[in-house]
């Protein structure tokens, strides 16, 4: 896959000209002092945006392929049977993973500033290393030379443990790894990163030294999983284990929305569900889905299509890597013909993995999932993709594969997640959701 991020801005050029953004400005002040500025990957500033703009259905296609490849990526994190985590700085198996998000974070003394993706069910941050051979030239890496504070991290070192087949021919904890059709050499080093206006001192992260192939995210990516080397665990003190997250419309010309960590500025009136532990995947945050409502109907659905399982990883989790919704086949098969259902004798059509869409305006007003103590309703920005020209308009969900882990994961993906506030508190174990305009 030679292009990793989803080409989503694509479908809205039309609408952006008129609104330029002033991409040579300064960066933008932090909205506070512990709030980044988060923006889609392929905004007009962005160096990771695609350099040939794609067609929307294109566009669709390529989103839906890079979405296959995030789930056969989010099965390599399942853990194996003995119990041992597989981390994910990488899977060791031929996937990609897909980020969409990016903040800015300021890394070393003097700082230097990279553009991170953000993502929910990674733990570790990795960013490519200045003299790094083979990796991407669409933005600068760290250098660990030009930094006062940079420590690498030691073979004996408790985090050199947390990483995917270490190596350790020198002092050095390094280690090598297949990612995607790449090969990938790094280094495990500590240095102080500042997020907004909070410096956080020896933070642990992954620096590639050398690379094969295209797979590699360009930026970086800090994670924001529930392991012992992401940003919450190293974090805990400072950020008390909470953070939420608003992503931006697609429609949205700037793609700006915040990433805002720790208790303070959090919303008090929001409704939660309770987070599930999954040991075997322990960096994602599972939740209990209990129905879904098409409209004013309540969908159909078995029970076992939503039940929670750490020995086979059934279940539900939000995830801001995945694009589109993914359900497993029966919830999803369910819902699809009440929507069918809904629209009366309007000729359905397909268009790659969807395969419910109309040419004629749809008349199902809303989604909502059920979770245990809280309703997420999703208006049809939020649940349908609508062509560039308003004449195609498809639903924005898909069955999860028949085969495999991820056949009885439930997915709640970005799309979903537009202009909502996302809040997920570890400590105490919940997940909160409300409405909440993020442009």
């Amino acid at each position: 896959m030679g292009t990793l991020f989803f080409p989503l801005v694509t479908l809205i050029l039309s609408l952006s000209h008129s609104h330029a953004l002033n991409c040579h400005a300064p960066a933008p002040p932090p909205l506070d002092s512990s709030t980044l500025q988060l923006l889609h990957a392929n905004s007009p500033c962005s160096p990771f945006r695609p350099k040939t703009p794609l067609s929307w259905q294109d566009s669709v296609l390529r989103m839906q392929s890079n979405d296959a490849a995030r789930l056969q990526y989010l099965s390599t994190l399942l853990a194996a049977t003995t119990g041992k985590r597989i981390a994910p700085i990488a899977s060791g198996r031929a996937v990609t993973q897909n980020p969409t998000y990016i903040v800015r974070a300021a890394i070393g003394t003097p700082a230097q500033t990279l553009l991170m993706a953000v993502d929910t069910s990674n733990d570790a941050a990795w960013v490519p290393c200045t003299g790094c051979v083979g990796c991407s030239s669409a933005a600068a890496g760290f250098s660990p030379a030009a930094s006062a504070s940079f420590k690498p991290v030691s073979c004996g070192a408790a985090q050199c443990a947390q990483v995917p087949n270490p190596s350790c021919g020198g002092a050095t904890c390094g280690f090598n790894l297949t990612y995607g059709g790449s090969t990938v050499a790094a280094t495990l080093g500590q240095d102080n990163i500042t997020l907004a206006t909070d410096s956080i001192p020896g933070y642990t992260f992954g620096c590639i030294t050398k690379a094969t192939g295209t797979s590699i995210p360009s930026q970086g990516l800090l994670g924001l999983g529930r392991g012992p080397l992401s940003l919450m665990s190293q974090t805990s003190s400072l950020y008390q284990s909470i953070f939420s997250y608003c992503l931006p419309g697609y429609k949205s010309t700037s793609f700006s929305g915040s990433l805002r960590l720790g208790p303070n500025s959090q919303p008090i009136r929001i409704q939660t569900t309770p987070l599930l532990k999954n040991p075997r995947r322990s960096s994602f945050y599972y939740v209990n889905l209990m129905g879904i409502r098409v409209g004013r109907s309540v969908v159909n659905i078995p029970p076992t299509a939503f039940a929670f399982d750490p020995s086979t990883g059934a279940g539900t989790v939000i995830d801001s890597g995945t694009v589109f919704t993914v359900l497993v086949k029966p919830a999803y098969t369910a819902v699809r013909d009440e929507v069918r259902r809904k629209m009366g004798n309007a000729t359905v059509s397909s268009l790659g993995g969807f395969d419910t869409c109309y040419t004629v305006p749809v008349t199902v007003p809303t989604i909502t999932f059920m979770f245990q103590g809280l309703n997420m309703s999703l208006p049809q920005d939020n649940f349908l993709i609508r062509s560039s020209s308003g004449t195609t308009s498809c639903l924005a969900m898909a069955a999860a594969p028949d085969t495999g882990v991820n056949s009885v994961l439930n997915v709640i993906a970005s799309f979903q997640q537009q202009n909502r506030r996302v809040l997920i508190d570890v400590a105490n174990s919940k997940l909160g959701i409300a409405r909440e305009s993020c442009t």
